[in-house]
Formats: C-alpha cells, structure tokens, sequence
C-alpha cells in the first residue's frame, strides 16, 4: 500500500502475514480483481492430421483393457502445464479404438460426451442402452453413468471426447466405480431404445414426466442437426430472422424435459458460417473448445488468424476474442461451460462492433 513507511514495525508485520499463512489484499489486488478476465489458459490450435496420427501410433502400442480404461490423449493448453486441461474448467481428448476392440465400462461423476468428426461402426453403451456413433452426432454420458464402447468392424476409429474433469478435479466433487469387463449389451442396433423414447421433435412421453438433471436423448443424430441449420440459412435468404449474425447460423443441443442445457457443467452448439461471411469478434466470460466439423476457413483468436481445415481443435480462453471468417460452407462443434457462468450469473459477451463500452 502506498505512502506506508519501511518501519522495523512494519516489515514484522509482513512477517507474521507470512508466518501465518495470510496475505494483505492491497499486495495483490490486480491479480485477484482485474479490471478484466486475464486468463492463464491460452489460445490454442490442435491439427487434426498430427492428432490422428498420434492416436493411431497409440493405437499400434497401447493396448485398451482395464487400469488404464480407455485410449484418450487429452489436449493440454499451453498456459496450464502440467495438466491435461484444454482449459480451467473443460478437458477434451481424442479417443481411438481399434478394430474389434471393446473397451470396458465404467462410470463416474465427472459429465461426459463423444462428437464424431468421422467414420462408423463403433456403439457406445450407456446404461445398458447400446447407441451408435457416425459422423457428426453427440453422444451423450452425463455423470455417472455406466458406458463402454464395442468396435464391431476391423476399422479402427477416433472421435473427441469433452469432459468436466477440471470443474469437478477444483470443487473436489469426483467418483468412480468399475463396471463389467466387456459392455452390457453387445448388440448393435441403429437406433438406441433412448432415440426411441425421446427423439420426437415436441412430443414427451407421459411415462416420464420428472424433469432430468441431463439429457435422458442418448444420441443427437447429424441429420437433424444439418436440417436445422440449413433452415435458418435458407429463412435468412428469404428475408426472416433466423440466424445468429448475417450468414452465421447456429443451435444449441438442449436437454427434451428442461429446454436447458444437455447437462449440467456443459453446454453443446454447432455452427455454421456461409462461405465467404465473417463472425463479428466477440468476448464472452467463460471458456470454449471448438473443432471444424467440415469446410476451410479460419478463426481469429485475439490478433492471430489461424487457418484450419476438417478436425483441427481450437480454444477460447474467458474473454479472450474471436471472430470465424468462412473460406467455404463452415461447420463447426463447440462446447464451453455455460450453464456453469450462466448459473452462477457471471455471464457477459462484449461485440465491439455492436456494444457500448
């Protein structure tokens, strides 16, 4: 604190403060409080192609079986070493399972999902409900829940895997149990008995009628989802208002019995930009994992353009701006953590083009 003398007083009182275990606010005030986020995670670009790569090598060497449980690698930002954190509150990895491999249930209270990029032929059994996974759907396994995964083909496949494990790792809130060696179910259906129950645009089964924590959908199938924003372009074009920015159209992933969020820590989107449009830059509180579903373009992470192409994962640390700029038809999958901020009323997006300062 300025204007406070060097006194044989005072500098005991600054070593009874450490002797203590206490520390004055007025020495560290601008990293408690600052006038802004000032986030240690960083911005980040992970490639596809180097990941697949990885993963694949993984796959030649590690085996999958119980102990080690599965074959992720999860993504660690730059600004938060010696962690697997892609930032403070969300992890994300890719998973790899080779041909005919199964890897064994489990279950724990950290909230889960799986989003496909590409191939088929894997199901992942949630609860005993055995669900496919195929490219561009989001598949669902909030906390504790039982799943494994079954590879019925001889091709191997890899998918991004986001996860709470940092939140629930801080608040201390983590449990886990093993489950069956193989999965429940072995079976491969095409559609999941959830799908079945709940996968009816406005329609709720009057047999369960109580509102669910998470989502009881299982799977969030691509087709529905390209409908969805392929409508709100085709509204733009005819003049009604329908999409988020000009050219920019955009969904979230909502729980069928609240009309909130898939699950409780995470939230799920999945955004299109028409080739040739640009988002405006943005800050929003909270942090982001986004991963190019399909088409080239790029994306604006404070003053650094980044090309990216099908795959490739980026990171958007708390109000740290972006802005996608769409090469071609742009699509892109992001989960952040939402429904935490919102929750906890710390929510706040800032568009310098449209927003007073």
């Amino acid at each position: 604190m300025d204007g406070a003398a060097d006194t044989p007083e005072l500098e005991q009182l600054y070593r009874d403060f450490d002797a203590n275990g206490l520390a004055p606010l007025w020495t560290q005030r601008d990293d408690l409080m600052p006038f802004t986020p000032a986030p240690v995670a960083r911005p980040h670009v992970w490639r596809w192609k180097t990941l697949f790569d990885i993963a694949e090598r993984s796959g030649e060497l590690v085996p999958v079986g119980r102990g080690g449980e599965r074959r992720a690698i999860g993504l660690v930002n730059p600004g938060l070493p010696g962690t697997a954190y892609a930032t403070p509150t969300l992890w994300c990895a890719i998973q790899y399972l080779g041909g005919f491999e199964t890897a064994p249930e489990h279950r724990h209270s950290q909230n889960a999902f799986r989003f496909v990029v590409e191939g088929e032929g894997v199901w992942t059994v949630v609860n005993g409900d055995p669900v496919r996974m195929s490219r561009g759907d989001l598949l669902l396994t909030p906390g504790w829940h039982f799943h494994g995964h079954h590879n019925d083909t001889a091709e191997p496949m890899a998918w991004i895997d986001g996860l709470d494990i940092p939140f629930s790792s801080y608040t201390d809130v983590g449990f886990f149990e093993f489950g069956a060696e193989r999965v429940t179910d072995e079976a491969s259906p095409e559609i999941s008995r959830s799908e079945r129950l709940w996968a009816h645009p406005g329609l709720r089964p009057l047999s369960v009628l109580d509102d669910k924590t998470s989502s009881p959908l299982a799977a969030y199938r691509w087709e529905y989802t390209d409908a969805a924003l392929r409508e709100q372009l085709k509204l733009e074009d005819e003049g009604y208002p329908a999409t988020v920015d000009q050219g920019h159209a955009a969904i979230r992933f909502v729980n069928p019995t609240t009309g909130g969020d898939v699950m409780p820590t995470i939230r799920c989107e999945f955004h299109r930009v028409r080739e040739g449009s640009e988002t405006p830059l943005r800050h929003e509180v909270g942090s982001s994992v986004w991963q190019v579903f399909d088409g080239r373009g790029s994306v604006i992470l404070g003053d650094v353009e980044h090309r990216l192409e099908k795959g490739d994962l980026f990171v958007v640390p708390s109000w740290v701006p972006w802005s996608l700029r769409a090469e071609t038809e742009f699509d892109l999958f992001r989960f952040n953590d939402g429904p935490i901020i919102d929750r906890l009323g710390f929510s706040r997006v800032y568009i310098p083009s449209k927003d007073e300062i």
